[in-house]
C-alpha cells in the first residue's frame, strides 16, 4: 500500500471512531438516499432468509437437507454431475407400503390396498421432486442471482461511498490544515460514489417486477403440485371405496377348527411299501392294525407319546440374523470407520438394516439404532431393497 493510501485508510479510521466514541456528526445524505438503502437493506436481509426457508419449505426434514448437502459435496469431489435428490418421505413409505403389501399377497385385502396407497405414494414422490425442480429452476436460482449479482453491486457502491464519505469528513473538519485541493478532491469523489450507489439502487427498486414474476413462478408450482396430488389422490380414494365394496359383499369364509388329535390320524393313516397303517387311541393304550398281502395283523403298543420339540439355547430361538432376514439387509465385509457427519461405522461380519440407496456408490442403513451413509462395496446384500 502507497504513502497516500495508508494515509487515507488512517483518515477513515479516525473519523469513524469519532463518530463512535466521540459522537461526532458525519455528513447526511438526503431522506430520498436514505429511504432508498432502507430498502435495499430490507431487501437484501428478505432473500437471504427466502432463500433459506424456501429450502425448508421443500424439505423440512433438517437431517435430509444435510444428508443432501453432504452427498452433493461428495458427488462434486468424485467428479459426478448427477446431483442426489431430496429422499422425499412420500417415496419412502410408499416403498414400505409396497412391499408389505406384496408379502401379504393379492388375495389379502389389506395387501392389494397397501399396493395401491405404496404406488400412489411413488407418484406423489414423483411429483414432489417435479416441484423441487420447478422451484429450484424458477425461484431459487433467480433469487441467488439477484443476491449474487445486483444486490451484491449495490454493496460495492455504498461500501465505496461510506468509506469515500468518511475521508470527505475527515479532512472538511480539518480545513486550513488540509490543502483546499484535496479537500475538493474528496468532495468530488464522494459526489461521485453517491451518484454510482443512487442510480444502481434506483434501477433495482424500480425493476422490483421481475422478483413479483420470480414469486407468481414459486406460486405456480406450488398450485401444480397440490392440483396433481389431488389427482392421485383422488383416483386412490375411488379406488379404495371399490375395494371396501368388494371386501364387504364377499361372502364369509366358515371357520372350521381342526383338533390335533384328527391331524395326528391323518398322518398315521398314511400308506408306505404296501403297507397301511391306521392307528386306534385309546385313554391308556394303543393298537396298530396293519394289512400285509390281504392279512389282517394287529400289534399292540405303548401309549403314544409325542416327541419333544428340539428348541435353541437362547429364550427367543431367534439368531441376529434371523431377525433381519424378514427385512432388507447386508453384512458387513470389513470394517468401515466414518470420516464424514451423516456416515455409519460398522465392523467386519455386522448386520446392517438397509432403507434406502442414495445412489450408485452409497447405500442408508441402520445398526444398532444408529441410522447413516456407508459405501456398498464394504457390504454383501442378504435381502435387496424392493425395486
Amino acid at each position: 500500500m502507497s504513502v497516500a493510501g495508508f494515509k487515507k485508510q488512517f483518515h477513515k479510521a479516525s473519523q469513524l471512531l469519532s463518530e463512535k466514541i466521540s459522537g461526532a456528526e458525519g455528513t447526511k445524505l438526503d431522506e430520498d438516499f436514505t429511504e432508498m438503502e432502507r430498502k435495499i437493506d430490507v431487501t437484501n436481509k428478505s432473500v437471504f432468509e427466502l432463500l433459506s426457508k424456501t429450502t425448508e419449505y421443500l424439505q423440512p426434514n433438517p437431517a435430509s437437507r444435510a444428508k443432501l448437502g453432504m452427498l452433493n459435496t461428495m458427488s462434486k469431489i468424485r467428479g459426478q454431475v448427477k446431483t442426489t435428490g431430496y429422499p422425499q418421505t412420500e417415496g419412502l413409505l410408499g416403498d414400505c407400503m409396497l412391499r408389505y403389501g406384496r408379502e401379504l399377497g393379492e388375495e389379502s385385502a389389506f395387501g392389494s390396498a397397501l399396493v395401491d396407497i405404496g404406488e400412489a405414494m411413488k407418484q406423489m414422490a414423483e411429483v414432489k421432486d417435479s416441484l423441487d425442480i420447478n422451484v429450484k429452476q424458477n425461484f431459487i436460482d433467480p433469487l441467488q442471482t439477484l443476491q449474487d449479482k445486483d444486490l451484491k453491486e449495490i454493496g460495492h457502491h455504498l461500501k465505496k461511498l461510506e468509506g469515500r464519505r468518511l475521508d470527505f469528513d475527515y479532512k472538511k473538519k480539518r480545513q486550513g490544515k488540509i490543502p483546499d485541493e484535496e479537500i475538493r478532491q474528496a468532495v468530488e469523489k464522494f459526489e461521485e460514489s453517491k451518484e454510482l450507489a443512487e442510480r444502481s439502487m434506483f434501477n433495482f427498486l424500480e425493476n422490483d417486477v421481475e422478483q413479483v414474476s420470480q414469486l407468481s413462478a414459486l406460486v405456480e408450482a406450488a398450485l401444480e403440485y397440490h392440483r396433481l396430488s389431488l389427482e392421485i389422490l383422488e383416483e386412490l380414494n375411488s379406488t379404495l371405496q371399490n375395494r371396501i365394496s368388494t371386501a364387504s359383499s364377499r361372502p364369509k369364509k366358515e371357520f372350521k377348527p381342526k383338533s390335533i388329535m384328527s391331524s395326528l390320524e391323518t398322518l398315521n393313516s398314511t400308506q408306505h411299501n404296501g403297507v397301511s397303517y391306521s392307528s386306534s387311541i385309546k385313554s391308556t393304550d394303543h393298537e396298530i392294525n396293519y394289512s400285509l398281502n390281504g392279512k389282517t395283523h394287529s400289534h399292540p403298543v405303548e401309549q403314544f407319546t409325542p416327541m419333544p420339540q428340539p428348541w435353541s439355547e437362547s429364550p427367543n430361538g431367534n439368531s441376529q440374523s434371523e431377525m433381519h432376514m424378514d427385512q432388507p439387509c447386508c453384512r458387513a465385509l470389513y470394517d468401515f470407520e466414518p470420516e464424514n457427519e451423516g456416515e455409519l461405522g460398522f465392523k467386519e461380519g455386522d448386520l446392517i438394516i438397509l432403507t434406502n440407496q442414495i445412489d450408485e456408490n452409497w447405500y442408508e442403513g441402520m445398526i444398532n439404532g444408529e441410522s447413516g451413509f456407508f459405501p456398498i462395496n464394504y457390504v454383501e446384500v442378504l435381502v435387496a431393497l424392493p425395486q
